[in-house]
């Protein structure tokens, strides 16, 4: 029997590539995405992703999406305990397992284990410890199209934010940023890709400084 599974959606490009991983598994039910949102600013955490922009992202996928709302401010307890709600539930709904696009970040991974452990649920890291400077080639190869929300202005330029991420833009990065940045360095919003029914036409807005970060508003055309 397929196990029943559901993709922790962050709407970046690692997030698509192991959904695309993912349906390849002859023994996994991708049975939805499930995405964190800032209530506040109605925008995916961290990826400053709009709300509208996510459910373009769900429906080009073909795929039901989950919006855990959580406050902002939001104090690890509180995070933790809507998490631990979320997952009450899709214990209720015969979910078998979770998966995340994560690479390398062992500190994450313990994290998400540690969520899940004495559940029931399983979770899954399809492209964990891909090489990224080969996946990053991989990707871009298959037509993943991307453009960068959020990013580091202590590890990259500036000037980076709302471009697409792509091969030219890989190799102006600095020598020890991480092509795709795992490490924290940028953030993406993926709109096309072999994952997709159709790509999502977007336009770049305004760019903002806020909280140490600078972000791109990408907006669903």
């Amino acid at each position: 029997m397929k196990k029943k599974t559901l993709l922790s959606w962050s709407s970046g490009k690692d997030s698509a590539w192991a959904l695309h991983a993912l349906r390849q598994d002859p023994e996994i039910d991708l049975s939805g995405l499930y995405t964190v949102v800032n209530r506040k600013y109605d925008r995916v955490s961290m990826h400053a992703t709009r709300s509208d922009l996510l459910e373009r992202q769900a429906n080009a996928l073909g795929l039901p999406l989950q919006i855990i709302n959580i406050p902002h401010p939001c104090s690890n307890d509180e995070c933790d305990a809507i998490m631990e709600s979320f997952v009450r539930n899709a214990v209720k709904i015969g979910i078998d397992c979770m998966a995340f696009g994560d690479l390398f970040l062992r500190d994450v991974r313990d994290y998400r284990e540690n969520q899940l452990r004495g559940t029931g649920i399983k979770p899954l890291f399809p492209i964990w410890k891909s090489p990224t400077h080969i996946l990053a080639e991989r990707m871009l190869s298959s037509g993943v199209e991307a453009y960068i929300s959020c990013l580091d202005p202590q590890k990259v330029s500036d000037s980076l934010a709302g471009r697409r991420w792509s091969k030219s833009l890989i190799e102006e990065l600095p020598e020890n940023v991480d092509p795709c940045g795992e490490n924290g360095e940028f953030h993406t919003v993926v709109v096309g890709g072999p994952m997709f029914a159709e790509s999502i036409p977007v336009r770049i807005g305004e760019t903002v400084d806020r909280e140490g970060f600078v972000f791109a508003d990408i907006i669903p055309g």
